[in-house]
């Protein structure tokens, strides 16, 4: 069965604090990439399209497929923006360094600072519609968007080994430059390199109505609650896949100031803005997240007021 193009353990936390104080959960931290997958040569490799059996899981299998690739037009009750979740994930979820779904659906259930709760995947699916596609009420966890990327995500991950941090899993640290980042060369990375793909305005490139580039700021981009919000995993996220086709050709720098730039301009609003104060929901929720512009004063403009 081939794979359609789309168009356009358990018990012993229970019952047990004293035991419990002492496990590490900090976003799964606990768990520590095996000593094969650090030394790997080879990345991880999901089955191929042929081994899909011509059944019921086989077909949702497919749905799920056609969901993560077009995720605007199949579910745009769900999508808020221009964003698909292939956007984030290239080749279809496959590709390593640029956070494949063989690399995550193994790690769930784990602990999320960010909601500072034991996540299931099905959660966390949750929370990449509500964030990185800006669509205000996420599906429901049984609803068949869930169920479909779900399943698509353990089809691809069926031959991995469970709880093990493969290499490529996510995206893989870009430590910031010594002299931190820099806007006005940031600006300049991206008229020479994203540019022609993500347009002069961040607005992407629009076959009819659907983006075939995604709008890296603006309304149609992830919102101010997004993980890509953060410079430090756009930075990461560039550096290994970007230019597209070309991942690894910028310096560590580059990524950092070209990730800056982007991430300086506005975008929707945090779904989990506080009192309508961009301060009260910096303090809670993007002071201690990592390397952002949220609720800080750039140019004399306070970022983080959000764009409808």
């Amino acid at each position: 069965m081939k794979l359609l193009a789309v168009v356009p353990l358990l018990g012993w936390l229970i019952g047990s604090p004293a035991l419990a104080t002492t496990i590490a959960m900090e976003d799964q931290s606990q768990l520590q990439m095996s000593t094969a997958a650090q030394s790997a040569n080879t990345p991880f490799q999901p089955p191929h399209e042929n081994e899909l059996p011509d059944n019921a899981y086989g077909k949702l299998v497919m749905q799920g497929y056609a969901l993560f690739v077009d995720t605007k037009r199949l579910a745009p009750d769900f999508v808020g923006n221009g964003l698909n979740c292939s956007n984030c994930h290239l080749d279809q979820g496959r590709l390593p360094n640029s956070s494949p779904l063989w690399g995550a659906y193994p790690m769930y259930p784990a602990y999320r600072k960010k909601n500072d709760k034991v996540n299931t995947f099905a959660e966390r699916l949750q929370g990449c519609f509500q964030f990185s596609m800006n669509g205000g009420t996420p599906p429901a966890a049984d609803s068949h968007e869930i169920t479909a990327l779900s399943v698509y995500a353990y089809w691809l991950a069926s031959k991995a080994p469970l709880g093990v941090e493969l290499a490529g899993r996510g995206y893989p640290e870009v430590p910031q430059p010594t002299k931190g980042y820099n806007l006005a060369q940031g600006a300049a990375v991206y008229k020479d390199q994203c540019a022609l793909c993500h347009g002069a305005e961040g607005q992407g490139q629009k076959v009819g109505e659907s983006y075939v580039m995604p709008p890296l700021w603006g309304k149609d981009s992830y919102n101010w609650g997004a993980g890509m919000h953060r410079i430090n995993t756009a930075a990461s996220f560039i550096k290994h896949n970007m230019p597209l086709g070309k991942g690894g050709s910028l310096t560590d720098q580059q990524a950092w100031d070209v990730a800056a730039y982007v991430n300086r301009h506005e975008r929707p609003q945090d779904p989990r803005l506080v009192e309508g104060s961009v301060e009260k929901t910096r303090l809670k929720f993007h002071a201690n997240d990592g390397v952002n512009l949220y609720g800080q004063t750039v140019d004399g403009v306070l970022i983080g007021q959000g764009i409808r």
